[in-house]
């Protein structure tokens, strides 16, 4: 594996880690906030370990993977070079695969509905920190619970064993302009104020400024780090 992390490899992911995370810095900067109050995590997804790993050199501590099967072989390769990043899910996990999930991640930022949350804490053998996603736009196309439903479902789901209910996530829809995803994160706020959760992981590479100026504290940023995927 370290034979693998050639210099380019290392010098683009370090030069794009090192903008991004100066970006976050000025953008909490400007929103009155301490540049240590945002926890980037890298999203590793479709990208080779060798990759990963050059990130992890250049300073990335939190790495995000979308699939339990592409996490697995992917966190042992980085392993193997030497490397031991906190690795977050970030996507949708399927309950016959909760326990390989448990194996691996140290936070699960994608627990969507109260079945996968009962599943986690049956299977959990010591707490595991997660998030809640909320679909706040209500798009048909991704998962998560109504605005609704979070603020209903919220205590219910931190009083079950295992879990360390830390706050809230959610995917803002696609868009050129990010502004126009600024209520999305201002909601995404407000509902975690309303149900008492610190923690907001919202904001990707094409938004994660104006997300941070609503108040997130993690950004889970992809192709800023690692270039477009195929």
């Amino acid at each position: 594996m370290a034979q693998q992390v050639t210099d380019a490899i290392v010098t683009t992911v370090a030069a794009n880690l090192a903008r991004v995370q100066a970006r976050i810095a000025d953008a909490a900067t400007r929103a009155g906030r301490s540049p240590a109050s945002v926890r980037l995590v890298g999203v590793s997804k479709t990208f080779p370990p060798e990759a990963v790993v050059a990130a992890i050199r250049a300073g990335l501590t939190d790495v995000g993977e979308n699939r339990v099967q592409e996490a697995v072989p992917k966190a042992a390769a980085v392993a193997a070079a030497g490397e031991s990043p906190r690795w977050h899910l970030v996507g949708h996990l399927q309950t016959n695969k909760v326990k390989s999930a448990l194996a691996l991640f140290s936070e699960i930022e994608s627990v969507d509905s109260l079945h996968l949350a009962e599943s986690l804490s049956r299977h959990a053998a010591t707490p595991i920190q997660v998030l809640l996603e909320v679909n706040v736009a209500g798009e048909a196309t991704k998962g998560g619970f109504s605005p609704s439903e979070a603020l209903e479902l919220a205590d219910r789901i931190a009083a079950l064993p295992g879990l360390d209910v830390r706050g809230l996530m959610t995917v803002a829809p696609e868009t050129n302009d990010p502004e126009e995803v600024r209520p999305v994160f201002r909601q995404l706020r407000d509902l975690g104020r309303a149900v008492g959760l610190p923690e907001l992981s919202m904001g990707m590479s094409g938004d994660y400024e104006v997300a941070i100026s609503e108040g997130a504290t993690i950004v889970r940023i992809g192709r800023a780090i690692f270039g477009s995927r195929a």
